[in-house]
């Protein structure tokens, strides 16, 4: 048989650790931008370094921040609802 349903608590936690998570990856973004702006690195090693970080490494990391982001608020929603529902009874 399939069960369908979640812990309140659980959901809210697996919100909340997902939307902290955010503030992660905008610091390791922050680092690496500001280690790589005062590192002295010159020749195509660091242009095809500096063309995948800007290009695909960040955009990588910027669609993780939004679906941790969208997956935290969700989370959170659908705990609020079950507490709602569960009270309701």
């Amino acid at each position: 048989m399939l069960m369908h349903g979640a812990d309140p608590e659980q959901l809210t936690n697996l919100g909340t650790t997902l939307n902290r998570q955010i503030d992660s990856i905008t610091q390791l973004m922050s680092t690496v931008d500001g280690v790589l702006n005062g590192t002295t690195w010159q020749g195509p090693a660091r242009e095809r370094f500096m063309e995948d970080w800007n290009g695909s490494f960040k955009s990588a990391l910027g669609k993780l921040s939004e679906a941790f982001g969208l997956a935290g608020k969700d989370c959170i929603t659908r705990s609020d609802e079950l507490r709602r529902v569960m009270g309701a009874r």
